[in-house]
């Protein structure tokens, strides 16, 4: 069984797409149970004839006792601009849900997709005490899609030809990877200037900005990346994909949740340590300490 925290735009693309595919039985919790409800009724007509699948929405968090994945996409407010805006309402919100999550959910692997995304990852390990390996954040796996895409775009090809990875935060401090980036298993250096570069990491980083000035947000794409990482753990898949996690020592950090190459499978996430060159690590511990400045930012407002 799989769990979904939150059923709005993300929330319910994401159900629609495991039960298309019917990998599990869902359950989809809403804090308004008439949403989690509708959207259920409205998921369940998406099942294929030959599924034996079941689709329930609930207000009641015990529905999600015995699930194997529970994915977290609630969000109390909107982002007008940063993701960073909304810290302390969904901190607020997450700390509500984390005591659930103690009670029914002790043995599932969770997702978060809530933002700002490594902070809130890292704010509910610390609420539940869970293991690393239990609470993970969806991360730059979206950010390496998009990625993918604008070197695409760039090089004039299509992605499927583009190898590619984004680490870090899941926000502006993000480190594209265009050291180890791939075109047809060449470097993509060979295809691009430095104009070229400095405009992909410019379109990377107010991607979602632009989005939200089209007057949209990102759902499908959200949901298709977290799709991803929830088939790689029920599948028991074992391929590489950037999650947030909790870093205890790897590439030289500690006690902040990031965004590193990870293989997925059934035990969840295990951390890879890649190659870099110079200015991509310090770019990593730039990125490392703008989280924990946000972290910080939440300890202070706790010990006011």
């Amino acid at each position: 069984m799989i769990t979904i925290i939150g059923s709005g735009r993300v929330g319910s693309a994401l159900g629609f797409l495991i039960a298309t595919t019917y990998i599990d039985d869902l359950i989809l919790i809403n804090r308004t149970k008439n949403e989690a409800v509708g959207r259920a009724l409205d998921i369940t007509n998406t099942i294929p004839p030959d599924s034996s699948i079941s689709v329930t929405g609930t207000d009641d968090f015990e529905a999600m006792r015995g699930s194997k994945i529970i994915v977290i996409a609630a969000s109390r407010v909107d982002i007008a601009y940063e993701r960073i805006e909304v810290l302390f309402e969904n901190v607020a919100l997450t700390k509500e849900i984390s005591p659930y999550l103690k009670k029914y959910a002790d043995d599932a692997k969770i997702v978060v997709v809530t933002n700002p995304l490594d902070v809130i990852t890292y704010h509910i390990l610390k609420e539940t005490e869970f293991p690393r390996q239990q609470i993970f954040g969806m991360g730059s796996s979206l950010d390496s899609s998009r990625f993918r895409y604008l070197l695409s775009l760039k090089i004039g090809t299509d992605q499927s030809k583009i190898k590619a990875m984004v680490i870090g935060e899941h926000g502006p401090s993000m480190v594209p990877l265009f050291s180890t980036a791939k075109y047809n298993e060449n470097p993509v250096s060979d295809f691009l200037d430095d104009k070229q570069v400095r405009n992909i990491k410019i379109e990377l980083k107010e991607y979602g900005s632009r989005l939200r000035f089209l007057k949209t947000v990102s759902t499908f794409g959200a949901a298709r990346n977290i799709y991803d990482i929830v088939k790689a753990i029920i599948n028991d898949e074992k391929v590489t994909i950037p999650v947030s996690v909790l870093l205890e020592g790897e590439y030289g950090l500690s006690d902040v949740c990031l965004a590193v190459p990870t293989t997925i499978g059934k035990s969840g996430p295990i951390i890879q340590e890649i190659y870099m060159v110079k200015a991509e690590a310090d770019l990593l511990l730039e990125s490392a300490n703008v989280v924990k400045n946000n972290i910080k930012k939440i300890q202070t407002r706790e010990l006011a």
